[in-house]
C-alpha cells in the first residue's frame, strides 16, 4: 500500500509528499526488564526476538540513562521502553545503509545528555532533568533518527494518525520544504500560493527563531512540531536574508491546498509551470496541451518546462510528467540496501508533445521528483536542462508503523536515472547554467572582536548535517558538469510575464534561436550591445 499517495510528509510543513515511499509492517516490538545488572538484562533477551547478544548489550547501555532520566514507575518505564526497541529494530534491519548497534544506541544517549534540555522541564512534577518516560522516549528517538540523515525521522502516535486521516481540517501548516541549518532552518522553498509564499518567505531564508524563541539547538522534528497547528492560527518566525537585517514574518497557518500547473503562452511557446506532484499532474498537463493546441494549432513550436523551486512530490507523478516527452524509455530506478533490490519505473509509448523542442528550467529548490523528470529528459536527449543544479535529494523514505504506537519514517533506497547515475546529494547539472548577478555579503556580528562576513550560500542536500552520502561511480559523472554547453548571465535575457521573469526569458530565447550555439551568441551580443 503506498501511503504517500496521499500522505504529507514532515520535511514539507503539511505539504510535500515524500517520492516513492512504501508502507511497510514494522517487526514486533521487544519486552525488556528493568533496572538490574547488565548479565541479568541481557539473559532475559539472549535466543529471542532474533537480536544479537552486543545489541542487547547497547540497549542495556541505553536503558541504564533512560532509567536516570524519567521518575515513573517500573511498568511505564518498561512498556515505554518497548517502543524505544521496537523502533531500533526497525531502523536497524530496514535503514538504507547498515549503521552499527553502537551508532544507533549513541545517538539517543547524545540526545538525552545534550546541551537542549528543555523537554525534562516538565509539568508533570518530575524534577528538573527528568521527564515522564514517554517524553523520554520521544526525545531519545528524535535524536537517533535525526543523526541518520536529514530525512528520516520519529513520529509520535499524534503525527502518525494525522498522517492517516489525510488532515481531515485538524492541523494546518506553512507550505515551505525546509532543512536544518547550523542553528537555524533553512527555506529549500516555499511553495507557489501558500501562506508561506503568501507572506514573502523566500528560498534560502534562515529561521532563526519562532515565537521569540531560538530554535539553535532543536532537532528538525522538534522545529516542524513548533511550525504546525490549527488552521487559521499565526505563527511568527524571526528570518536572516542576505543583504537584510533580520526580521519577523507573521504566517497563518492553512490547510495546503496547491494548482498543480499554471500554463502560459509567449507567441507561439507554451510554458508549463509544475508546482505541485499531485494527483492532478498528469491531467492538468493534458489539458494545458489541449488548451494550447485549441488556440495554435499546428503553430505549437516548443515548451518550457519550469521546476524551478518545486521540491517534488509523488513517483508516479514523476513518471508520468516523465512519460509525456518520452516513449518506452527507462525514467528511474530505486535501489535498497541489497544490490539486488532494485526497482524501474519507465514510460510508455507516446510523446504527446510530439517532437517538439524543450527546455526544462531548474534551480538550487528543484528536488526529488522534480530532479527525476529533469534527469531522465537530460539522459535521454529529449530536453536542454536550464538553470542552476538542483537541490540532490534522491532518497526514498518509508513510513513504518511501530507494535505499540507511532513509526518511523526511514529512508530505505536511492533514485538512480536512465543513464545509472545517482540524484542523492549531487543533484542535475543543467546543460545550460544560467548566472544570477553576483550577491551582496552581509556583515554580521559574530563575536565581541568583531563583524565578520558572511554570504547565503543556496541551501542544497549536499550542505545538511548528517547528509547520506551516494557512492559516486564513473559514469555518475555524464553531464555533471554544470553548464557542459556554455552558460551566461539572466541579465541579458529579457523580462517575461507580471514577474518580469529573465529566467524564463532565456529559456524562450534558447527555443526561439534553436541551439545553444545560437542562443548564447546572441545573448552575448545583446549583453556587449
Amino acid at each position: 500500500m503506498n501511503l504517500m499517495s496521499r500522505l504529507p510528509s514532515l520535511l514539507m510543513i503539511v505539504l510535500a509528499f515524500a517520492v516513492g515511499t512504501v508502507f511497510l509492517p514494522s517487526i514486533s516490538g521487544c519486552s525488556l526488564m528493568d533496572a538490574g545488572p547488565v548479565g541479568r538484562f541481557v539473559s532475559s533477551l539472549t535466543g529471542t526476538h532474533g537480536l544479537p547478544r552486543e545489541a542487547m548489550e547497547d540497549l542495556a547501555r541505553f536503558q541504564k540513562v533512560y532509567q536516570q532520566k524519567t521518575d515513573d514507575n517500573e511498568d511505564v518505564r518498561d512498556d515505554e521502553f518497548k517502543q524505544f526497541v521496537d523502533a531500533f529494530k526497525v531502523v536497524r534491519r530496514s535503514y538504507v545503509k547498515e549503521v552499527s548497534d553502537k551508532d544507533l544506541i549513541t545517538f539517543a544517549i547524545e540526545g538525552l545528555n545534550g546541551k537542549d534540555q528543555s523537554w525534562s522541564e516538565a509539568d508533570d512534577g518530575t524534577e528538573k532533568g527528568k521527564a515522564n518516560a514517554h517524553k523520554v522516549i520521544e526525545v531519545a528517538l528524535d535524536a537517533m533518527m535525526s543523526r541518520l540523515d536529514p530525512h528520516s525521522s520519529y513520529m509520535t502516535n499524534e503525527e502518525f494518525q494525522e498522517l492517516m486521516v489525510d488532515t481531515s481540517g485538524e492541523f494546518g501548516g506553512l507550505g515551505i520544504e525546509v532543512q536544518q541549518g547550523e542553528g537555524f532552518l533553512k527555506v529549500v522553498s516555499p511553495i507557489e500560493g501558500t501562506p508561506a509564499d503568501k507572506a514573502g518567505m523566500q528560498p534560502n531564508d534562515h529561521i532563526t527563531h519562532i515565537e521569540g524563541e531560538s530554535i539553535k539547538d532543536w532537532t528538525l522534528t522538534k522545529t516542524v512540531r513548533r511550525l504546525r497547528g490549527k488552521p487559521g492560527t499565526p505563527v511568527t518566525v524571526t528570518v536572516e536574508r542576505e543583504g537584510e537585517e533580520p526580521f519577523e514574518v507573521t504566517i497563518v497557518r492553512d490547510i495546503i491546498q496547491v494548482r498543480a500547473v499554471r500554463y502560459a503562452l509567449y507567441d507561439d511557446y507554451l510554458h508549463l509551470r509544475i508546482s505541485a506532484f499531485s494527483e492532478r499532474l498528469e491531467s492538468d498537463v493534458e489539458d494545458a496541451f489541449d488548451d494550447a493546441r485549441a488556440k495554435l494549432g499546428d503553430k505549437l513550436k516548443g515548451i518550457v518546462l519550469d521546476l524551478r523551486n518545486n521540491p517534488g512530490g509523488l513517483l508516479q507523478q514523476s513518471v508520468a510528467l516523465s512519460d509525456i516527452f518520452l516513449n518506452d524509455s527507462n525514467v528511474v530506478s530505486i535501489r535498497g540496501r541489497d544490490e539486488k533490490d532494485v526497482r524501474n519505473y519507465g514510460a510508455s509509448d507516446g510523446d504527446l508533445a510530439e517532437g517538439l523542442p524543450v527546455v526544462v528550467l531548474i534551480n538550487g529548490g528543484s528536488a526529488s521528483a522534480s530532479e527525476i523528470v529533469s534527469g531522465a529528459l537530460q539522459d535521454h536527449n529529449r530536453a536542454i536542462v536550464m538553470g542552476r543544479r538542483s537541490f540532490g535529494k534522491g532518497s526514498v523514505q518509508t513510513i513504518m508503523p511501530l507494535m505499540r504506537e507511532g513509526a518511523v519514517r526511514i529512508t530505505t533506497a536511492l533514485y538512480y536515472l536512465p543513464s545509472g547515475r545517482t540524484i542523492q546529494q549531487v543533484g542535475v547539472a543543467p546543460d545550460i547554467r544560467l548566472d544570477l548577478p553576483e550577491p551582496k555579503e552581509k556583515e554580521v556580528a559574530e563575536s565581541e572582536e568583531g563583524k565578520e562576513k558572511t554570504s547565503f550560500k543556496a541551501p542544497r542536500e549536499a550542505d545538511f548535517p548528517n547528509v547520506l552520502k551516494a557512492r559516486i561511480l564513473e559514469k555518475d559523472k555524464l553531464h555533471d558538469k554544470d553548464g557542459a554547453l556554455g552558460h551566461t548571465s539572466i541579465e541579458a535575457c529579457p523580462e517575461i510575464g507580471e514577474r518580469k521573469d529573465k529566467e524564463l526569458g532565456c529559456a524562450l530565447e534558447f527555443l526561439k534561436a534553436g541551439s545553444a550555439h545560437k542562443f548564447l551568441a546572441a545573448v552575448q551580443a545583446k549583453g556587449r550591445g
